[in-house]
């Protein structure tokens, strides 16, 4: 049989890093797309293709797929995976930073899928992953824009799902839970940058210091928990719609989906002390 060809984007660190390497281990063809191809180095070491791409500029993203078509003639499962978290108060961020967020999170994602599509349907098969978070169903404060880009990402992917069907194509939603990677600093430092010196100041500090304890080593879960949900999913002959993994994931989820809304709110910020 033909291996199975895999494109992971955002694979320069934390979960989609730890994902190619899985399924380079798992005898897949693996090429990782990402801005920073130094940090990628150890992967294309394993085998793997790296392609330099910022998932924000068109011309990197038609040249990601078209190599990848040039040398494997498809591409079999594409996992979005690039993204970031812009944290600050509302009335702090401006909409140029959220404008950002949104390009990359969703604008990015939905354009490599665009032009990925076309050669799934070719082919009547394919396995569209999308990496979510457990924050696409649920808030914190201070992560409006994160918030809307992953709650949008939801519903995207749900009317995506619907209209690929008829081709072959199955679409997954990862939402992963407190998992150790970059995020939590990523998150603390645009939370100060944005809200540290301003009216929010004594809350962006509270809440910077919770997610700091959060995500810091040995509180959260490593990549590889993502890693083999992902390979999970290529396996399944009918995959899930939806994967919840990491930890606190499934226990947020159960609490937002049975808890009213201000209820949900006091358990969040009970959190932030």
């Amino acid at each position: 049989m033909c291996k199975k060809v895999v494109l992971v984007t955002g694979a320069s660190s934390g979960i989609g890093k730890a994902t190619a390497k899985k399924l380079i281990e798992e005898g897949y063809t693996v090429y990782g797309a990402a801005r920073r191809l130094e940090k990628m180095e150890n992967l294309k070491k394993m085998g793997e293709g790296s392609i330099k791409m910022d998932i924000t500029k068109e011309e990197d993203i038609k040249n990601c797929v078209d190599k990848i078509i040039k040398e494997q003639g498809k591409i079999d499962v594409l996992f979005n995976n690039a993204g970031f978290g812009l944290y600050g108060a509302v009335e702090d961020v401006s909409l140029e930073d959220a404008r950002y967020q949104f390009e990359v999170n969703l604008f990015g994602l939905a354009r490599i899928t665009q032009l990925v599509l076309p050669h799934m349907r070719k082919q009547k098969s394919g396995t569209i992953i999308n990496t979510s978070s457990i924050g696409g169903r649920i808030y914190t404060p201070f992560g409006a824009w994160y918030h809307a880009t992953k709650h949008a990402l939801e519903g995207w992917s749900d009317v995506l799902r619907l209209e690929v069907e008829q081709f072959g194509i199955d679409v997954v939603i990862i939402e992963p839970g407190i998992i150790e990677t970059e995020f939590a600093d990523a998150v603390s430092s645009s939370m100060m940058k944005n809200s540290g010196d301003g009216l929010y100041k004594d809350m962006a500090k509270v809440v910077a210091k919770s997610m700091e304890d959060s995500y810091k080593e040995g509180n959260g879960s490593c990549p590889t928990v993502i890693a083999k949900t992902v390979s999970k999913a290529i396996k399944a002959r009918k995959p899930k719609t939806r994967y919840v993994a990491g930890k606190m994931a499934k226990p947020l989820m159960f609490m937002r989906k049975w808890l009213p809304d201000k209820i949900f709110d006091k358990v969040i910020m009970s959190q932030m002390k």
